[in-house]
């Protein structure tokens, strides 16, 4: 038996005139995306053929949609997928000031930091809850407290969650920032020095900061998840504006990373140590016990909370020029439609 279905009348007309103009959306392609806009958009006629994004070793799940190779499977030949690594959230941000990324994952206070100095960006996904950073010092150290660190020298990345981490610290402990040599160091570099005493502390980054409690018996003296600020997936406002298709398939990835990653926790500790050279130990205490992934991804109240937090600290250490700018990016910085919309079944793979 065959079933048969039946054309209105009008919009058989309107697909005849469709055709005959040319211009039928979706010939010979698999069936519409939908953006966050309300506009569909065909597989065959995504709204630009190239997507610069970046990958990094403090965000797993975009370790994990790189190494699944989803966003190519979906895109097919329509749009190439540029992997761009960001070393840390400053470098980041400088790939998302520069054009060099369309998307990047940073710090929640990265994202602020950039978005108060006037960088267009906007937060499309909270990737995780990670407590990612800590005060570290080598083995047999005589500083055991953020108090003993007035007078001494700590590595730290400017621009990053570690930064923002010791200058919370360093407030809590009641020791002036003027008080503490800050080195500017990439988190990598900001390992060496410590390891090799050029240093007295790191305020350290995972997966290297339990890399080095590991391979070179370093401590971690101050944890404190409440100063870590979430990991922001961000992205520039030209491409959401001209690429809302796109950008929503990429928050759709992330999503089905997020499943993936909660029901393989193997292979996600697998793919972090390939990619960070880490021992798959190393890993998995990272992604194990200092890696929270099941947030809700859509940005929100949770964020603004830590950030309002962060953000007068900025003024003080000069870093945002008034609490004014910190007010207004708060207001601009979220962009939620995205991960409301979010619907992992639209990625192939």
């Amino acid at each position: 038996m065959t079933l048969r279905t039946s054309v209105p009348t009008t919009a058989l007309a309107l697909a005849t005139a469709l055709a005959l103009a040319g211009c039928v959306p979706g010939e010979g392609s698999a069936p519409a995306a939908a953006d966050p806009t309300g506009a569909s958009t065909d597989a065959a006629g995504w709204s630009t053929d190239t997507l610069d994004i970046d990958f990094a070793t403090y965000n797993p799940l975009s370790l994990v949609i790189k190494d699944q190779g989803w966003l190519e499977e979906t895109f097919g030949d329509d749009v190439t997928v540029n992997w761009v690594q960001s070393a840390g959230s400053n470098k980041a941000n400088e790939a998302l000031r520069a054009g060099a990324v369309d998307v990047g994952s940073t710090a929640g206070s990265a994202a602020l930091l950039a978005r108060s100095n006037g960088s267009p960006i906007r937060t499309i996904d909270i990737y995780s809850q990670p407590e990612w950073s800590a005060i570290v010092v080598p083995a047999g150290s005589d500083v055991t407290s953020v108090a003993d660190l007035a007078g001494r020298s700590v590595a730290a990345t400017k621009g990053t969650d570690p930064y923002f981490f010791l200058l919370q610290s360093l407030e809590e402990a009641g020791v002036p920032l003027d008080q503490v040599e800050v080195q500017n160091l990439q988190h990598a570099d900001g390992r060496t020095a410590l390891e090799q005493g050029s240093v007295d502390a790191w305020s350290g980054l995972d997966p290297i900061m339990a890399a080095s409690e590991a391979e070179s018996g370093t401590r971690l003296i101050y944890r404190n998840i409440d100063f870590n600020t979430y990991g922001f997936l961000n992205a520039t406002e030209e491409f959401l504006e001209a690429s809302p298709d796109v950008a929503q398939a990429v928050v759709d990835a992330y999503e089905k990373a997020r499943a993936w990653a909660q029901e393989n926790p193997d292979e996600v500790v697998a793919i972090l140590a390939e990619v960070a050279g880490i021992d798959p130990a190393v890993a998995a205490k990272v992604i194990g016990e200092r890696t929270n992934l099941a947030v809700d991804p859509v940005p929100g109240d949770a964020q603004r909370e830590v950030l309002e937090v962060v953000g007068p600290i900025f003024v003080e250490s000069g870093d945002v020029a008034s609490q004014d700018h910190i007010d207004t990016a708060l207001e601009e910085l979220f962009e939620p439609t995205f991960a409301q919309e979010a619907d992992p079944s639209r990625i192939a793979g």
